[in-house]
């Protein structure tokens, strides 16, 4: 049976940057070793240097998370004792899909770490018409693997102990043929209201931000005509990188877990 861990001082420790925590997608339980896999391991033995008996918190994704011992280091190796379940939720009550279009190296990468530090439930990288960066079919799954451990790195870092989903790239128009949510806005410097003129929304959300040079007027134009509202953000001009930073604070601010 697995215990909730009793102790107050050592679950506020444990959720402490001093403590290290590790995204490992296997099965946890109390009173059991795991072995980590090879991405934790290097974290844990070459990058943080940690000896055996050092604290650690385990999560897999399913919610909550585990305090968790170091076992004795073996080569490039290393197991955990699992020890207590801590009941840790750091989710956002709201569920929002982050649409973003494709943008050069680094700034992707940003949006994403930053989008999953703010709460987003999922990230739908998009191929637009303005889109500098074309992926050519045989790297979709490279890429898809770094995207997900920048997603995999911020949980351990923010404190999130379920992973946010990415989706493969997919063509502007025919992921908005997909597209279902229940509230639909898309970012436009151009529109006359903002979030905050919007009612409470009810159900899931998606965001939809264009690339280093924005949408085109025909993109706006379908994105409308399948029910995306358009809202701005202030009056000044926001980078591909800083837009789903700013839409995602503000939106947990006005209806999320920033209130």
């Amino acid at each position: 049976m697995t215990a909730i861990h009793p102790n107050a001082d050592f679950v506020s420790e444990a959720c402490s940057l001093s403590v290290p925590r590790i995204y490992l997608p296997v099965p946890l339980q109390s009173g059991t070793e795991v072995m980590l896999d090879a991405r934790a391991a290097q974290y844990v033995v070459r990058v943080l240097r940690l000896k055996a008996g050092a604290q650690l918190i385990l999560f897999n994704g399913e919610g909550g998370e585990y305090a968790a011992t170091l076992q004795p280091v073996s080569g490039a190796t290393a197991k955990a004792a699992v020890g207590d379940f801590i009941a840790r939720d750091a989710e956002s009550p709201l569920t929002v899909t982050l649409a973003q279009a494709i943008s050069r190296g680094e700034r992707m990468d940003y949006a994403i770490q930053k989008a999953v530090e703010l709460g987003v439930s999922h990230i739908q990288p998009l191929v637009t018409e303005f889109c500098v960066v074309k992926i050519h079919q045989e790297r979709v799954d490279k890429r898809l693997a770094h995207w997900q451990g920048i997603i995999i790195s911020a949980c351990e870092q923010c404190g999130r102990t379920r992973v946010p989903a990415i989706s493969a790239p997919a063509p502007f128009a025919r992921w908005l043929a997909d597209c279902t949510s229940s509230v639909k806005l898309v970012l436009d410097p151009y529109a006359t209201q903002g979030l905050s003129q919007l009612p409470q929304p009810a159900g899931d959300i998606t965001l939809l931000i264009g690339p280093e040079g924005g949408l085109s007027d025909a993109e706006l134009a379908q994105a409308q005509h399948v029910g995306f509202i358009p809202v701005r953000l202030g009056a000044r001009m926001l980078r591909t990188e800083t837009a789903p930073v700013a839409a995602l604070a503000a939106v947990q601010t006005l209806w999320g877990d920033l209130r």
